[in-house]
Protein backbone atom coordinates (compact mmCIF):
# COMPACT_ATOMS: atom_id res chain seq x y z
CA UNK A 1 0.00 0.00 0.00
CA UNK A 2 1.22 3.42 -0.79
CA UNK A 3 2.21 5.27 2.49
CA UNK A 4 -0.37 6.68 4.59
CA UNK A 5 -0.36 8.10 8.35
CA UNK A 6 -3.00 6.87 10.70
CA UNK A 7 -5.01 10.16 10.67
CA UNK A 8 -5.22 10.03 7.33
CA UNK A 9 -6.44 6.36 7.18
CA UNK A 10 -8.88 6.92 10.38
CA UNK A 11 -10.22 9.84 8.02
CA UNK A 12 -10.40 8.25 4.93
CA UNK A 13 -12.48 5.14 6.78
CA UNK A 14 -14.42 7.96 9.29
CA UNK A 15 -13.08 5.49 12.23
CA UNK A 16 -12.13 6.27 15.57
CA UNK A 17 -8.72 5.88 16.19
CA UNK A 18 -7.12 4.07 19.00
CA UNK A 19 -3.43 4.81 19.57
CA UNK A 20 -1.35 2.64 20.80
CA UNK A 21 2.51 3.00 21.98
CA UNK A 22 4.66 4.94 20.51
CA UNK A 23 2.47 5.71 17.49
CA UNK A 24 0.86 8.85 16.61
CA UNK A 25 -1.40 10.14 14.22
CA UNK A 26 1.55 11.19 11.89
CA UNK A 27 2.77 7.54 11.68
CA UNK A 28 2.97 6.38 8.90
CA UNK A 29 1.44 2.78 7.45
CA UNK A 30 2.87 1.66 4.32
CA UNK A 31 2.42 -2.44 4.78
CA UNK A 32 0.09 -4.59 2.71
CA UNK A 33 -3.54 -5.34 3.69
CA UNK A 34 -5.12 -8.24 4.45
CA UNK A 35 -8.23 -10.01 6.02
CA UNK A 36 -6.23 -12.96 6.70
CA UNK A 37 -4.55 -13.35 10.04
CA UNK A 38 -1.61 -15.64 8.25
CA UNK A 39 -0.91 -13.40 5.43
CA UNK A 40 0.66 -10.69 7.81
CA UNK A 41 4.01 -9.47 7.52
CA UNK A 42 6.46 -6.77 8.73
CA UNK A 43 4.50 -3.48 9.11
CA UNK A 44 0.85 -4.83 7.33
CA UNK A 45 -2.85 -3.69 8.32
CA UNK A 46 -4.86 -6.47 9.37
CA UNK A 47 -8.69 -6.01 8.42
CA UNK A 48 -10.96 -7.92 11.41
CA UNK A 49 -13.89 -8.91 9.00
CA UNK A 50 -17.02 -10.39 10.43
CA UNK A 51 -17.30 -14.17 8.82
CA UNK A 52 -20.03 -16.58 8.46
CA UNK A 53 -17.85 -19.41 10.18
CA UNK A 54 -15.51 -17.49 12.26
CA UNK A 55 -15.11 -13.24 13.54
CA UNK A 56 -11.49 -11.67 12.25
CA UNK A 57 -11.82 -10.20 15.75
CA UNK A 58 -10.64 -13.23 17.15
CA UNK A 59 -7.31 -13.17 15.13
CA UNK A 60 -6.07 -9.89 15.93
CA UNK A 61 -3.69 -10.95 18.07
CA UNK A 62 -1.71 -13.88 15.76
CA UNK A 63 -2.03 -10.75 13.04
CA UNK A 64 0.08 -8.94 15.35
CA UNK A 65 2.28 -11.48 16.33
CA UNK A 66 2.95 -12.08 12.48
CA UNK A 67 3.91 -8.67 12.17
CA UNK A 68 0.62 -6.14 12.01
CA UNK A 69 1.06 -2.96 13.11
CA UNK A 70 -3.04 -1.86 12.59
CA UNK A 71 -5.65 -3.33 13.25
CA UNK A 72 -9.27 -1.87 11.36
CA UNK A 73 -11.98 -3.30 13.76
CA UNK A 74 -15.28 -3.14 14.19
CA UNK A 75 -15.11 -3.04 17.75
CA UNK A 76 -12.22 -2.29 20.11
CA UNK A 77 -10.03 -5.77 20.99
CA UNK A 78 -8.10 -6.24 23.59
CA UNK A 79 -4.80 -6.82 22.09
CA UNK A 80 -1.76 -4.39 22.40
CA UNK A 81 -2.26 -2.88 18.61
CA UNK A 82 -3.31 0.29 17.10
CA UNK A 83 -6.69 0.10 16.16
CA UNK A 84 -9.22 1.57 14.02
CA UNK A 85 -13.02 1.39 15.01
CA UNK A 86 -15.23 1.65 11.82
CA UNK A 87 -18.92 0.79 11.29
CA UNK A 88 -18.20 -1.72 8.75
CA UNK A 89 -14.89 -3.49 7.75
CA UNK A 90 -16.00 -4.90 4.40
CA UNK A 91 -16.97 -1.12 3.52
CA UNK A 92 -13.69 0.13 5.17
CA UNK A 93 -11.50 -1.84 3.11
CA UNK A 94 -13.90 -0.45 0.01
CA UNK A 95 -13.25 3.39 1.07
CA UNK A 96 -9.27 2.79 1.34
CA UNK A 97 -8.87 0.89 -2.18
CA UNK A 98 -10.72 3.81 -3.54
CA UNK A 99 -8.60 6.36 -1.70
CA UNK A 100 -5.54 4.56 -2.46
CA UNK A 101 -6.56 3.98 -6.28
CA UNK A 102 -7.22 7.69 -6.43
CA UNK A 103 -4.23 8.61 -5.09
CA UNK A 104 -1.91 6.91 -7.55
CA UNK A 105 -3.82 7.59 -10.58
CA UNK A 106 -3.27 11.40 -9.53
CA UNK A 107 -0.17 11.26 -9.87
CA UNK A 108 -0.89 10.53 -14.07
CA UNK A 109 0.59 7.29 -14.49
CA UNK A 110 -1.87 4.76 -13.66
CA UNK A 111 -4.22 3.07 -15.99
CA UNK A 112 -7.07 0.66 -15.12
CA UNK A 113 -8.75 -2.16 -16.79
CA UNK A 114 -11.68 -4.28 -15.38
CA UNK A 115 -12.55 -7.72 -16.38
CA UNK A 116 -15.69 -9.73 -16.38
CA UNK A 117 -17.64 -11.88 -17.84
CA UNK A 118 -19.17 -15.70 -16.99
CA UNK A 119 -16.12 -17.71 -17.59
CA UNK A 120 -12.27 -16.76 -18.41
CA UNK A 121 -12.07 -13.80 -16.13
CA UNK A 122 -9.09 -14.98 -14.60
CA UNK A 123 -7.19 -16.75 -17.40
CA UNK A 124 -7.52 -13.20 -19.22
CA UNK A 125 -6.45 -11.28 -16.13
CA UNK A 126 -3.34 -13.99 -16.28
CA UNK A 127 -2.58 -13.05 -20.18
CA UNK A 128 -3.30 -9.53 -19.68
CA UNK A 129 -0.60 -8.82 -16.66
CA UNK A 130 1.82 -11.21 -18.56
CA UNK A 131 1.98 -8.51 -21.41
CA UNK A 132 1.66 -5.47 -19.53
CA UNK A 133 4.31 -6.60 -16.69
CA UNK A 134 7.02 -6.23 -19.62
CA UNK A 135 5.83 -2.26 -19.48
CA UNK A 136 5.71 -0.90 -16.49
CA UNK A 137 4.58 -1.73 -12.59
CA UNK A 138 1.88 -4.20 -12.71
CA UNK A 139 -0.70 -5.54 -10.18
CA UNK A 140 -3.20 -7.91 -10.75
CA UNK A 141 -5.19 -10.13 -8.29
CA UNK A 142 -3.56 -13.46 -7.17
CA UNK A 143 -5.86 -16.51 -7.44
CA UNK A 144 -9.72 -15.18 -8.13
CA UNK A 145 -9.53 -12.17 -6.04
CA UNK A 146 -12.98 -10.87 -8.34
CA UNK A 147 -15.47 -10.13 -4.93
CA UNK A 148 -16.23 -7.46 -2.20
CA UNK A 149 -12.76 -8.85 -0.01
CA UNK A 150 -10.33 -9.85 -3.04
CA UNK A 151 -11.03 -6.68 -5.28
CA UNK A 152 -10.19 -3.80 -2.81
CA UNK A 153 -7.05 -5.81 -1.22
CA UNK A 154 -5.62 -6.46 -4.87
CA UNK A 155 -6.46 -2.14 -5.37
CA UNK A 156 -4.77 -1.72 -2.15
CA UNK A 157 -1.65 -3.55 -3.23
CA UNK A 158 -0.60 -0.51 -5.40
CA UNK A 159 2.56 1.39 -5.12
CA UNK A 160 3.23 4.90 -6.04
CA UNK A 161 5.25 3.19 -9.40
CA UNK A 162 2.73 1.22 -10.21
CA UNK A 163 1.61 1.90 -14.21
CA UNK A 164 -1.43 -0.82 -14.56
CA UNK A 165 -3.73 -2.41 -12.14
CA UNK A 166 -5.99 -5.02 -13.94
CA UNK A 167 -8.65 -5.99 -12.03
CA UNK A 168 -11.27 -8.96 -12.12
CA UNK A 169 -15.10 -8.47 -11.04
CA UNK A 170 -16.90 -11.29 -10.45
CA UNK A 171 -20.83 -10.77 -9.75
CA UNK A 172 -22.17 -11.46 -6.58
CA UNK A 173 -26.06 -10.11 -7.78
CA UNK A 174 -27.12 -6.97 -9.72
CA UNK A 175 -25.31 -3.73 -8.62
CA UNK A 176 -22.05 -6.00 -7.37
CA UNK A 177 -19.88 -5.16 -10.57
CA UNK A 178 -20.99 -1.38 -10.35
CA UNK A 179 -19.98 -1.45 -6.91
CA UNK A 180 -16.40 -2.87 -7.35
CA UNK A 181 -15.85 -0.89 -10.56
CA UNK A 182 -17.25 2.09 -9.21
CA UNK A 183 -13.98 1.93 -6.74
CA UNK A 184 -11.79 2.53 -9.41
CA UNK A 185 -13.04 3.57 -12.54
CA UNK A 186 -11.60 1.83 -15.20
CA UNK A 187 -9.54 3.15 -18.08
CA UNK A 188 -10.53 -0.25 -20.43
CA UNK A 189 -13.68 -2.34 -19.75
CA UNK A 190 -13.41 -6.15 -21.12
CA UNK A 191 -16.61 -8.01 -21.09
CA UNK A 192 -15.92 -11.83 -22.28
CA UNK A 193 -19.23 -13.54 -22.54
CA UNK A 194 -22.63 -13.89 -20.79
CA UNK A 195 -23.34 -17.61 -19.69
CA UNK A 196 -25.16 -19.60 -17.32
CA UNK A 197 -22.48 -19.38 -14.41
CA UNK A 198 -24.24 -18.31 -11.51
CA UNK A 199 -27.82 -17.44 -13.32
CA UNK A 200 -29.66 -19.04 -10.42
CA UNK A 201 -28.39 -15.77 -8.51
CA UNK A 202 -29.35 -13.31 -11.41
CA UNK A 203 -33.17 -14.98 -12.37
CA UNK A 204 -31.87 -15.77 -15.58
CA UNK A 205 -29.70 -14.95 -18.68
CA UNK A 206 -30.90 -11.80 -19.26
CA UNK A 207 -30.24 -10.73 -16.04
CA UNK A 208 -26.75 -11.88 -15.76
CA UNK A 209 -26.96 -10.01 -18.84
CA UNK A 210 -27.54 -6.61 -17.82
CA UNK A 211 -24.94 -7.22 -14.40
CA UNK A 212 -22.47 -7.93 -16.91
CA UNK A 213 -23.00 -4.73 -18.74
CA UNK A 214 -22.69 -2.77 -15.40
CA UNK A 215 -18.65 -2.98 -16.12
CA UNK A 216 -19.21 -0.25 -19.12
CA UNK A 217 -21.56 2.08 -17.68
CA UNK A 218 -18.96 2.29 -14.48
CA UNK A 219 -15.91 3.01 -16.97
CA UNK A 220 -14.30 6.51 -17.69
CA UNK A 221 -16.42 7.97 -20.37
CA UNK A 222 -12.82 8.75 -22.67
CA UNK A 223 -12.30 4.91 -21.74
CA UNK A 224 -12.27 1.66 -24.33
CA UNK A 225 -14.87 -1.41 -23.84
CA UNK A 226 -13.24 -4.11 -25.43
CA UNK A 227 -16.17 -6.58 -26.48
CA UNK A 228 -16.73 -9.94 -27.87
CA UNK A 229 -18.24 -9.74 -30.91
CA UNK A 230 -18.67 -13.82 -31.09
CA UNK A 231 -21.40 -12.75 -28.28
CA UNK A 232 -24.48 -10.99 -29.10
CA UNK A 233 -25.59 -10.05 -25.29
CA UNK A 234 -21.60 -8.72 -24.89
CA UNK A 235 -21.87 -7.06 -28.42
CA UNK A 236 -24.67 -5.33 -27.57
CA UNK A 237 -23.03 -3.61 -24.93
CA UNK A 238 -21.48 -1.44 -27.80
CA UNK A 239 -24.14 0.65 -27.56
CA UNK A 240 -23.99 1.85 -24.52
CA UNK A 241 -20.58 2.14 -24.75
CA UNK A 242 -21.20 4.45 -27.86
CA UNK A 243 -23.63 6.10 -26.13
CA UNK A 244 -21.17 7.54 -23.36
CA UNK A 245 -18.60 8.79 -26.03
CA UNK A 246 -16.16 5.75 -25.25
CA UNK A 247 -14.28 3.81 -28.12
CA UNK A 248 -15.29 -0.03 -28.84
CA UNK A 249 -12.66 -2.62 -29.86
CA UNK A 250 -14.42 -6.02 -30.93
CA UNK A 251 -12.49 -9.19 -30.59
CA UNK A 252 -13.42 -13.05 -31.53
CA UNK A 253 -13.49 -14.62 -34.99
CA UNK A 254 -16.82 -13.30 -36.31
CA UNK A 255 -15.76 -10.23 -39.28
CA UNK A 256 -17.19 -7.89 -36.40
CA UNK A 257 -13.88 -8.16 -34.75
CA UNK A 258 -11.10 -5.87 -34.42
CA UNK A 259 -9.19 -8.11 -32.85
CA UNK A 260 -9.56 -11.79 -35.05
CA UNK A 261 -8.54 -15.33 -34.62
CA UNK A 262 -8.71 -17.68 -38.34
CA UNK A 263 -7.37 -21.32 -38.31
CA UNK A 264 -7.77 -22.18 -34.48
CA UNK A 265 -5.97 -25.96 -33.81
CA UNK A 266 -5.75 -27.53 -30.35
CA UNK A 267 -3.58 -30.47 -29.36
CA UNK A 268 -2.18 -32.29 -26.31
CA UNK A 269 0.85 -29.90 -26.09
CA UNK A 270 -1.27 -26.48 -26.78
CA UNK A 271 -3.27 -24.02 -28.94
CA UNK A 272 -2.59 -22.36 -31.89
CA UNK A 273 -4.04 -20.37 -34.31
CA UNK A 274 -3.33 -16.97 -36.59
CA UNK A 275 -3.86 -13.11 -35.35
CA UNK A 276 -5.47 -10.64 -37.12
CA UNK A 277 -4.79 -7.08 -36.01
CA UNK A 278 -5.65 -4.19 -38.63
CA UNK A 279 -5.29 -6.42 -41.66
CA UNK A 280 -1.52 -7.88 -40.20
CA UNK A 281 -1.91 -11.59 -39.62
CA UNK A 282 0.76 -13.33 -37.11
CA UNK A 283 1.22 -16.86 -35.55
CA UNK A 284 0.13 -17.13 -32.03
CA UNK A 285 1.04 -21.10 -30.21
CA UNK A 286 -0.25 -21.33 -26.35
CA UNK A 287 0.97 -23.50 -24.44
CA UNK A 288 -2.28 -23.24 -22.75
CA UNK A 289 -4.59 -26.13 -23.87
CA UNK A 290 -8.33 -25.55 -25.14
CA UNK A 291 -9.74 -23.54 -28.03
CA UNK A 292 -11.81 -21.18 -25.17
CA UNK A 293 -8.10 -19.81 -23.79
CA UNK A 294 -7.56 -17.96 -27.81
CA UNK A 295 -11.15 -16.09 -27.01
CA UNK A 296 -9.20 -15.19 -23.33
CA UNK A 297 -6.22 -14.19 -25.37
CA UNK A 298 -8.14 -12.20 -27.79
CA UNK A 299 -9.21 -10.20 -25.24
CA UNK A 300 -5.63 -9.60 -23.33
CA UNK A 301 -4.18 -8.16 -27.06
CA UNK A 302 -7.23 -6.11 -27.38
CA UNK A 303 -6.89 -4.86 -24.08
CA UNK A 304 -3.36 -4.46 -24.17
CA UNK A 305 -3.75 -2.92 -27.72
CA UNK A 306 -5.85 -0.04 -26.25
CA UNK A 307 -2.74 0.85 -23.57
CA UNK A 308 -0.28 1.06 -26.43
CA UNK A 309 1.32 -2.50 -26.63
CA UNK A 310 1.92 -3.92 -30.22
CA UNK A 311 0.08 -6.82 -30.96
CA UNK A 312 3.75 -8.51 -31.79
CA UNK A 313 4.77 -8.09 -28.50
CA UNK A 314 1.49 -8.79 -26.41
CA UNK A 315 1.51 -12.46 -28.67
CA UNK A 316 5.35 -12.89 -27.92
CA UNK A 317 4.86 -12.57 -24.39
CA UNK A 318 1.63 -14.76 -24.28
CA UNK A 319 3.97 -17.88 -25.99
CA UNK A 320 5.80 -17.85 -22.61
CA UNK A 321 2.43 -18.80 -20.55
CA UNK A 322 3.42 -22.50 -19.52
CA UNK A 323 -0.63 -22.81 -17.59
CA UNK A 324 -3.24 -20.45 -17.27
CA UNK A 325 -3.74 -20.68 -13.53
CA UNK A 326 -3.61 -23.50 -10.88
CA UNK A 327 -6.62 -26.11 -11.19
CA UNK A 328 -7.40 -24.59 -15.13
CA UNK A 329 -6.51 -26.84 -17.54
CA UNK A 330 -3.43 -27.78 -15.86
CA UNK A 331 -1.59 -30.57 -17.47
CA UNK A 332 -0.16 -33.19 -14.76
CA UNK A 333 0.39 -37.35 -14.82
CA UNK A 334 2.97 -38.20 -17.48
CA UNK A 335 3.34 -39.46 -20.54
CA UNK A 336 1.46 -43.07 -19.35
CA UNK A 337 -1.81 -40.89 -18.02
CA UNK A 338 -2.07 -37.70 -18.60
CA UNK A 339 -4.67 -35.43 -16.42
CA UNK A 340 -6.17 -32.38 -16.84
CA UNK A 341 -6.90 -30.83 -13.80
CA UNK A 342 -9.61 -28.18 -14.62
CA UNK A 343 -11.58 -28.57 -11.50
CA UNK A 344 -11.46 -24.82 -10.14
CA UNK A 345 -14.38 -23.89 -11.70
CA UNK A 346 -17.43 -25.14 -13.68
CA UNK A 347 -20.19 -23.71 -15.24
CA UNK A 348 -22.39 -25.52 -18.88
CA UNK A 349 -20.21 -23.48 -20.86
CA UNK A 350 -16.85 -23.78 -19.58
CA UNK A 351 -18.04 -28.03 -19.27
CA UNK A 352 -18.71 -27.85 -22.82
CA UNK A 353 -15.53 -26.24 -23.94
CA UNK A 354 -13.24 -28.69 -21.38
CA UNK A 355 -15.11 -31.95 -23.06
CA UNK A 356 -14.36 -31.04 -26.19
CA UNK A 357 -10.88 -30.28 -25.47
CA UNK A 358 -10.56 -33.47 -24.12
CA UNK A 359 -12.24 -34.96 -27.31
CA UNK A 360 -9.42 -32.71 -29.52
CA UNK A 361 -6.35 -33.34 -27.87
CA UNK A 362 -6.86 -37.42 -27.54
CA UNK A 363 -5.43 -39.69 -30.50
CA UNK A 364 -7.06 -42.19 -31.80
CA UNK A 365 -5.42 -44.96 -29.45
CA UNK A 366 -5.35 -43.01 -26.39
CA UNK A 367 -8.92 -43.41 -24.11
CA UNK A 368 -10.42 -40.36 -22.86
CA UNK A 369 -11.96 -40.33 -19.50
CA UNK A 370 -14.23 -37.89 -18.28
CA UNK A 371 -13.94 -37.44 -14.36
CA UNK A 372 -17.34 -35.16 -13.40
CA UNK A 373 -18.85 -32.85 -10.74
CA UNK A 374 -21.92 -30.95 -10.22
CA UNK A 375 -22.09 -27.32 -11.50
CA UNK A 376 -23.02 -24.93 -8.78
CA UNK A 377 -25.21 -21.63 -8.75
CA UNK A 378 -27.32 -22.34 -11.62
CA UNK A 379 -30.68 -22.03 -9.58
CA UNK A 380 -34.08 -23.98 -11.75
CA UNK A 381 -31.53 -24.77 -14.56
CA UNK A 382 -29.23 -27.00 -12.69
CA UNK A 383 -31.29 -29.98 -13.78
CA UNK A 384 -31.45 -29.30 -18.08
CA UNK A 385 -27.76 -28.15 -17.60
CA UNK A 386 -26.81 -30.99 -16.08
CA UNK A 387 -28.50 -33.21 -18.62
CA UNK A 388 -26.73 -31.44 -21.36
CA UNK A 389 -23.49 -32.44 -19.95
CA UNK A 390 -24.28 -35.69 -19.77
CA UNK A 391 -25.56 -36.05 -23.06
CA UNK A 392 -22.65 -33.67 -24.52
CA UNK A 393 -20.02 -36.19 -23.01
CA UNK A 394 -21.59 -39.36 -24.77
CA UNK A 395 -21.83 -37.66 -28.11
CA UNK A 396 -18.18 -36.82 -27.86
CA UNK A 397 -17.76 -40.18 -27.58
CA UNK A 398 -15.76 -39.50 -24.36
CA UNK A 399 -14.77 -43.57 -23.71
CA UNK A 400 -15.44 -42.97 -19.97
CA UNK A 401 -17.71 -40.48 -18.09
CA UNK A 402 -17.13 -40.47 -14.29
CA UNK A 403 -19.31 -39.07 -11.99
CA UNK A 404 -18.48 -38.13 -8.87
CA UNK A 405 -20.85 -36.93 -5.75
CA UNK A 406 -25.21 -37.06 -5.37
CA UNK A 407 -24.91 -33.17 -6.47
CA UNK A 408 -24.26 -34.61 -10.34
CA UNK A 409 -26.20 -38.09 -10.22
CA UNK A 410 -28.55 -36.55 -13.23
CA UNK A 411 -25.40 -35.95 -15.06
CA UNK A 412 -24.83 -39.50 -14.74
CA UNK A 413 -28.25 -40.56 -15.58
CA UNK A 414 -28.75 -38.37 -18.29
CA UNK A 415 -25.19 -39.96 -20.10
CA UNK A 416 -26.94 -43.67 -19.19
CA UNK A 417 -29.95 -42.58 -20.79
CA UNK A 418 -27.96 -41.30 -23.63
CA UNK A 419 -26.38 -44.80 -24.54
CA UNK A 420 -23.78 -45.11 -22.15
CA UNK A 421 -23.75 -48.38 -20.46
CA UNK A 422 -21.62 -51.36 -19.53
CA UNK A 423 -19.31 -49.24 -17.13
CA UNK A 424 -18.95 -46.59 -19.83
CA UNK A 425 -20.89 -44.11 -17.52
CA UNK A 426 -20.06 -44.65 -13.75
CA UNK A 427 -21.62 -42.82 -10.05
CA UNK A 428 -19.92 -43.32 -7.50
CA UNK A 429 -20.61 -41.47 -3.99
CA UNK A 430 -17.67 -39.26 -3.36
CA UNK A 431 -13.93 -38.37 -4.19
CA UNK A 432 -12.57 -40.65 -2.15
CA UNK A 433 -14.17 -43.68 -3.77
CA UNK A 434 -13.21 -42.27 -7.10
CA UNK A 435 -9.70 -42.43 -6.33
CA UNK A 436 -9.86 -45.86 -5.58
CA UNK A 437 -11.78 -46.45 -8.46
CA UNK A 438 -9.73 -44.69 -10.89
CA UNK A 439 -6.09 -45.44 -9.86
CA UNK A 440 -6.77 -49.26 -10.82
CA UNK A 441 -9.12 -48.38 -13.87
CA UNK A 442 -6.81 -45.91 -15.81
CA UNK A 443 -4.26 -47.62 -18.24
CA UNK A 444 -1.34 -46.00 -20.40
CA UNK A 445 -2.29 -43.74 -22.81
CA UNK A 446 -5.51 -42.53 -21.19
CA UNK A 447 -6.36 -38.51 -21.01
CA UNK A 448 -8.20 -37.98 -18.38
CA UNK A 449 -10.17 -34.32 -17.71
CA UNK A 450 -11.25 -33.45 -14.01
CA UNK A 451 -13.93 -30.66 -13.67
CA UNK A 452 -16.60 -29.44 -11.58
CA UNK A 453 -17.52 -26.64 -9.50
CA UNK A 454 -15.10 -25.19 -6.87
CA UNK A 455 -17.52 -26.00 -4.39
CA UNK A 456 -16.97 -29.25 -5.17
CA UNK A 457 -13.38 -29.80 -4.46
CA UNK A 458 -12.85 -32.30 -7.43
CA UNK A 459 -9.32 -30.38 -7.75
CA UNK A 460 -8.14 -32.12 -4.85
CA UNK A 461 -8.75 -35.01 -6.70
CA UNK A 462 -7.13 -34.07 -9.62
CA UNK A 463 -3.95 -33.21 -7.50
CA UNK A 464 -4.51 -36.92 -6.24
CA UNK A 465 -4.04 -38.19 -9.62
CA UNK A 466 -2.06 -36.40 -11.16
CA UNK A 467 0.80 -37.28 -8.05
CA UNK A 468 -0.35 -41.26 -8.25
CA UNK A 469 0.40 -40.76 -11.94
CA UNK A 470 3.46 -38.91 -12.30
Amino acid sequence: MIALSLAEIAEILDGELHLVGADTADTLVDGSVDTDSREMTAGSVFVAKPGETTDGHRFVGAAVDAGAVLAIVEHPVDVEVTQIVVADAVAALADLAREVVARVRAAGHLKVVGITGSNGKTTTKNFLARILEDEGETVAPVRSYNNEVGAPLTMLRLTESTRYLVSEFGAAGPGSIAHLAGLVTPDVSVVLMVGLAHAGGFGGIEATARAKSELVTAARADGAAVLNSDDPRVWAMREIAERRGMSVVGFGQSPDAAVRAEDVEVTATGTSCTIVVAGERAPLRLKVLGAHHVTNALAAIAAAGVLGVPAASAIARLETVEIAERWRMQPLGSDRVRIINDAYNASPDSMAAALRTLAQISGPQERTVAVLGAMSELGETAGEEHDRVGLLAVRLNIARIVVVGPEARRLYLAAVGEGSWDSEAVHLPDQDAAFDYLKTELREGDRVLVKSSNSVGLRHLGDRLGEFFS
